[in-house]
């Protein structure tokens, strides 16, 4: 499976999704807009790992959608979930909505 990119987050295939079950399946929230990358359809599960989440799509596949980028459907699989991050003179930051 290829890494699957939108906006600033990005997913990346790993053997096993592992870490505490979240009740929701936000993988990032907008600081500025309030918007959010989030699971809409589709079967999934998100797991946090010592400030990492994990993305588990059960179903063929799962959406992944935010109001400022298309939809994307996510292949069933264990993901990690990363967030870009840029810097600056003070030090690495994560990348704003």
């Amino acid at each position: 499976m290829q890494p699957i990119r939108q906006g600033d987050v990005l997913l990346q295939p790993v053997p096993k999704a592992t870490g505490q079950k979240l009740a929701h399946l936000t993988l990032a929230e907008g600081e500025v807009t309030g918007h959010s990358h989030r699971i809409s359809n589709g079967e999934a599960e998100l797991y946090e790992r010592e400030g990492t989440l994990f993305l588990r799509v059960l179903s063929d596949t799962a959406t992944l959608t935010h109001e400022e980028h298309n939809a994307i459907a996510v292949p069933q699989g264990d993901w990690l979930v990363q967030i870009q991050r840029e810097y600056e003179p003070e030090g690495w930051r994560y990348i704003t909505d």
